[in-house]
C-alpha cells in the first residue's frame, strides 16, 4: 500500500511539472526563413506576429551563359586529323621558295612584225636564226614577216636545210622512246601519247621538217618563246604558229641555223 501511494505521488509530480517543462523548451521559437518573393501579412498567419520571419538573402543574379548547340556533322564528312609529318611537309620553308615569280609573258620584241630583211633566198623562204630566237618568213623586197621561236636546250641544238614535208592541226604528240626515257630520269613521267588539243605541247599547228623529228608547232606554255627550251623543234605561240600555217605549204624550204 506503502509503494502505491509512492508511485502516485510521483505521477502527479511529473503531470505537474509537464507544463512548465514545455514552455521552457519553445520559450525561444526558432525564426521562420521565407523567400523574398513571399509577402510578410501571409507569413504572420502560420504562427502569429510573436515569432520571427527572416527573409532569405536574395542573391545577385548570374546572366545566363548563352548555350551554343553544335550540329554534328555525317560521318562521310568528318575530316580525318592530317598527320604531322603531311602538314611539315605542306608548309615549305622560305629557304627553298623560288625567289622569283614564274614567267608568264614574253618579251614584245618576240611579237610578229615586218622587219627589213636583205637575204639571197627566194620569197616563201623560212630562215630560222636559233641563236637569236627569231623565225623569218622570206617575204621579197628586202623585207621579213618576223616571228619570236623557242629553240633547242643547250646539247640540243641542230643546223640544216630541210622541206616541210605534212601539216596537221591540232597534231597529236607520241614523245620518243629517247625522250620518255630522258624525262624519267629527272621524275618527269611522259604519257606514250597525247591527242590533240589545248592542252598538247604539240599547240594549234605543226608542220614537220624533212624525215626528222622536228617540228615547227604551237604551244601550251607560249612563255617560254625566246628561250632555248625544247628538245630541238621550233616552237612558237599558238596564234602565231596558225598565222605562218596559213602562209606556207607543203614543200617549203626551211633553213635552220
Amino acid at each position: 500500500m506503502l509503494k502505491k501511494s509512492i508511485f502516485l505521488a510521483a505521477c502527479a509530480g511529473m503531470i505537474a511539472a509537464t507544463p512548465s517543462l514545455a514552455d521552457d523548451r519553445y520559450q525561444t521559437r526558432p525564426p521562420v526563413i521565407v523567400s523574398p518573393d513571399l509577402s510578410a501579412p501571409w507569413v504572420m498567419q502560420l504562427g502569429g506576429a510573436t515569432r520571427p520571419v527572416v527573409y532569405a538573402p536574395n542573391p545577385a543574379r548570374q546572366p545566363r551563359q548563352q548555350v551554343r548547340t553544335y550540329q554534328q556533322r555525317p560521318v562521310a564528312q568528318r575530316r580525318t586529323p592530317m598527320p604531322q609529318a603531311t602538314q611539315q611537309q605542306m608548309v615549305q620553308p622560305a629557304a627553298m621558295r623560288p625567289n622569283q615569280p614564274m614567267k608568264t609573258q614574253i618579251d614584245p620584241v618576240f611579237l610578229p612584225q615586218m622587219v627589213a630583211y636583205d637575204t639571197p633566198h627566194k620569197p616563201g623562204t623560212i630562215v630560222i636564226d636559233t641563236n637569236n630566237r627569231f623565225l623569218y618568213l622570206v617575204t621579197g623586197n628586202g623585207q621579213a614577216k618576223r616571228y619570236g621561236v623557242g629553240v633547242g636546250k643547250p646539247g640540243f641544238e641542230w643546223a640544216g636545210t630541210h622541206k616541210i614535208t605534212a601539216k596537221k592541226e591540232w597534231p597529236d604528240w607520241t614523245p620518243p622512246k629517247e625522250m620518255i626515257s630522258r624525262e624519267a630520269a629527272k621524275g618527269h613521267y611522259l604519257p606514250a601519247r597525247m591527242d590533240g588539243g589545248p592542252e598538247n605541247p604539240l599547240g594549234a599547228r605543226a608542220m614537220y621538217l624533212g624525215s626528222t623529228l622536228y617540228r615547227i608547232h604551237g604551244t601550251n606554255a607560249p612563255w617560254t618563246i625566246g628561250n632555248g627550251v625544247s628538245s630541238g623543234c621550233i616552237r612558237m605561240r599558238n596564234e602565231d604558229v596558225v598565222d605562218l600555217y596559213e602562209r606556207v605549204g607543203v614543200g617549203t624550204k626551211v633553213i635552220v641555223m
